[in-house]
């Protein structure tokens, strides 16, 4: 009985639903804060959470990353176009101009700045969702585990996770968000976690980070402020609001901190001759370049951020894929938008390696699902599969490389390529990024609301998922 099949009998046997979905609901997580006195979106700057009681398995980390940059391409990218390419006879536009690059069949024409980053890229193609629904997967894949089971509505995004237990790392002065997204308007929130650890949300802008400054002033500012302080302070004596002010408090102080920062400024401020480097020659700049870019920027200040999750979407190319009626220059399509992917990331991890942060900070690239193989539909374009890749660089990975192997169409894979010696699924990509950051993923916390006791990832004591450290050696 070989992994794949023992693995596939214990999912079926798991008393909550974690097999394939495709039309199932699912809950969507938003959480929405306003911040009176300023324009600072602060929904990462609320309560603390009280300590939880903790298991965990005594397993050895990778602790090689320090920071993680998660680029998450919404809509599903085709493996087969992309980083498991198939040049498939009479399908496959020229345009795509394959080569083989250290033994990797890769699409110049789509990705040609990449091409010169491969040997820093370890590719994954033994990747398998376990749904066909975008938001259900899109979700999926945020919190390493499965939306519908028992505390997948109140799971939390793996960025917040990362805030959680990377915040007594945090030093005096440092008031920048652990978990920064960017272009990310969907960002799974901190579940049933406090709120300080959720996505702190924005869009790159020349301008830098918008509400930073208060429109009566600085001085005013500061006024309204100690007001407010001595307010709070009457209302702690015998309040019924009990924490809730002291909450309060701190998300004042720690957005405050943001304003009148000369170091949000140097972090979120766009230049133009810094976005030509990420974006495809001849545009002077694009929206996922911009949040490359500053990403970069928020990681080299050091300011306490340790996650950036960036978006970019586009990739549910049911129709017209190769370009309107075949031209590539037209439209949304595998080209174009992926021209915009391989100027971002190339630029992303050039400048990581420039500025020495690239070993420290695990890079990671990855959609819900893949796309339909060989032949295209009627419509010109590629529908939603199961199969998929994901990328990672940077943070002790070992580049240059492949893990896992399909057959000829891409359909299914054929070599796992690692040592679990089965499909590669989201709660391992989970595992992997705690692993990398020195997390503990066997940890199980019992402070949910349900009394359950919250996995990091699901399963993970029993060995059912796991990280993939073959990226490491």
């Amino acid at each position: 009985m070989d992994n794949q099949f023992k693995h596939d009998q214990l999912v079926a046997k798991l008393p909550h639903p974690h097999k394939n979905f495709f039309s199932r609901p699912h809950w969507t997580r938003r959480h929405f804060f306003g911040l009176v006195g300023s324009a600072v979106s602060g929904s990462f700057l609320a309560q603390r959470g009280k300590a939880a009681e903790i298991t965990k398995l005594n397993v050895q980390t990778m602790n090689t990353a320090e920071n993680v940059i998660f680029v998450f391409l919404a809509g599903a990218p085709s493996h087969v176009d992309l980083f498991d390419f198939k040049n498939y006879a009479g399908v496959t536009p020229a345009a795509a101009a394959p080569e083989t690059i250290n033994g990797i069949l890769f699409p110049t024409g789509i990705l040609p700045r990449l091409k010169d980053q491969l040997g820093d890229i370890a590719i994954m193609r033994s990747v398998r969702s376990w749904a066909l629904v975008h938001g259900l997967s899109q979700t999926w894949l945020q919190i390493g585990r499965n939306p519908t089971s028992a505390l997948g509505s109140i799971a939390p995004n793996i960025g917040s996770v990362v805030a959680l237990e990377k915040e007594v790392e945090r030093r005096p002065g440092q008031f920048f968000p652990t978990f920064l997204a960017l272009n990310s308007g969907a960002a799974v929130g901190p579940g049933y976690l406090p709120s300080m650890f959720a996505p702190f949300k924005t869009t790159p802008s020349v301008n830098g980070l918008p509400g930073t400054t208060h429109p009566d002033g600085e001085a005013a500012l500061n006024e309204r402020i100690t007001l407010l302080r001595a307010q709070d302070n009457v209302l702690r004596v015998n309040s019924p609001y009990g924490r809730a002010i002291e909450d309060m408090d701190a998300f004042y102080q720690a957005a405050r901190g943001m304003m009148y920062n000369p170091a949000v400024d140097r972090a979120f401020r766009i230049q133009a001759a810094d976005r030509a480097r990420y974006a495809p020659q001849g545009v002077a700049s694009t929206g996922f370049g911009d949040a490359c870019l500053v990403a970069k920027q928020v990681l080299e200040a050091k300011q306490g951020t340790r996650f950036v999750q960036v978006t970019l979407g586009g990739w549910d190319m049911h129709g017209d894929i190769y370009g309107v009626n075949g031209n590539i220059a037209v439209g949304n399509n595998i080209f174009t938008l992926g021209r915009t992917f391989d100027a971002g990331l190339s630029g992303l991890i050039a400048d990581l390696k420039a500025g020495g942060l690239f070993e420290k900070t695990l890079v990671v690239v990855a959609g819900e699902f893949g796309r339909t193989v060989g032949a295209l539909s009627a419509q010109r374009g590629r529908d939603h599969f199961m199969q998929q890749f994901a990328l990672m660089a940077g943070g002790g990975v070992k580049g240059g490389r492949v893990i896992g192997r399909t057959n000829d169409l891409g359909s299914a894979t054929v070599d796992p390529g690692w040592k679990a010696k089965r499909d590669i699924r989201a709660e391992d990509l989970e595992a992997t990024i705690y692993s990398a950051l020195g997390i503990n993923w066997t940890t199980t916390r019992y402070d949910d609301p349900f009394g359950r006791g919250f996995e990091y990832v699901p399963y993970g004591k029993e060995g059912l998922y796991e990280p993939v450290h073959d990226l490491f050696s």
